[in-house]
């Protein structure tokens, strides 16, 4: 289905035949007061950026115009809302969380920042966005990261030398990161991800039980896609590996890694997971990616080696809530 999207000046939502007029975000009297707000409150406290959460396209002259020289980042679900917004200069967040709540789409917003080198590990943030009432600016938040965020960069994945491409690496690990720190029904989740040199890594693979990709076509096993992402933190919480293709397609679930023993030499307290993880990354070209199931640290494995070690990023923000005391009560 085809989408087109509203001026700004059209807010309203309509439907002609196969085409959806996205509503826009109009840049009303609360919206422009609450945006100043935070424009002045981030130069206050020295805020590296300001971050707008929108629900749909709004007049993003005005927002840059507005925010007098300041960094903006721009954060909706869908590609389509964010339309226009780099034609301005902006920078913008497609998030793919439609049905997530807010404090939820905040978090990934930041973290996917970071991912993408749009804001330092360690930033502070002022963030406006629709709290209570969805389709109007409410609400104003002042937001430190973590200094260590359990979130890998660009440039930490292109140290890695691998014919898996860059977007395949970020989207499993950022997955496993997501495993480590959420688990499953509140308990830790500890699963293996080999990516890359499919057929050869296949070679040294063994069904444990039930396949749960059988039968799917690629597009619903790609990890691309956040239904496929979400499906995979469930299949997760079972024993085995999971194969996933230099494209990000999940080939295989549940699988054995049967590898012969090779020369390694790991740190003392890793199991089972890891030795395989290491095994096959050393026998073949593949990435391995290793969730562990008794702290969430995520672990990236290349020729029988640990190259990159993520800790499980636990409280995702750091939120400084407003101070008030209520009124004396008269006697």
């Amino acid at each position: 289905m085809r989408r087109r999207v509203c001026s700004p000046s059209d807010p309203r939502p309509a439907v002609f035949g196969n085409l959806i007029c996205m509503k826009s975000q109009r840049f009303d009297k609360q919206f422009s007061t609450i945006y100043d707000l935070a424009v002045k409150q981030s130069g206050a406290v020295n805020a590296d950026a300001l971050l707008v959460m929108l629900d749909g396209p709004t007049d993003w002259k005005a927002l840059k115009k507005r925010a007098r020289r300041r960094k903006i980042l721009i954060a909706a679900d869908l590609e389509e809302e964010l339309a226009g917004a780099e034609e301005e200069g902006l920078e913008t967040i497609v998030l793919g969380r439609e049905d997530s709540p807010v404090f939820e789409k905040l978090t990934q917003a930041l973290l996917n920042a970071v991912a993408d080198d749009m804001l330092a590990a360690g930033a502070e943030v002022l963030a406006i966005y629709s709290g209570f009432e969805p389709g109007k600016i409410d609400s104003i938040s002042y937001i430190r990261l973590d200094e260590h965020l359990g979130r890998l960069t660009s440039r930490d994945l292109q140290q890695l030398e691998t014919s898996v491409p860059l977007d395949t690496l970020k989207v499993v690990v950022d997955l496993a990161i997501d495993i480590g720190r959420e688990g499953r029904e509140g308990k830790s989740v500890g699963t293996l991800f080999v990516v890359g040199d499919t057929r050869k890594v296949s070679n040294y693979c063994h069904a444990l039980g039930f396949d749960s990709v059988k039968g799917y076509s690629r597009d619903e096993r790609s990890l691309h896609d956040n239904r496929t992402r979400e499906a995979i933190k469930e299949i997760s919480q079972l024993d085995g590996a999971i194969v996933v293709s230099p494209d990000g397609t999940v080939e295989k679930t549940c699988q054995l890694i049967d590898a012969p023993n090779v020369n390694l030499t790991l740190s003392k307290g890793l199991g089972s997971r890891h030795w395989a993880a290491a095994k096959i990354s050393k026998l073949t070209n593949a990435i391995s990616v290793v969730v562990s199931a008794t702290a969430g640290t995520v672990r990236i494995f290349q020729n029988g080696e640990v190259m990159l070690r993520i800790e499980p990023f636990r409280r995702a923000m750091k939120w400084k809530d407003f101070e008030y005391e209520p009124p004396p009560h008269s006697e």
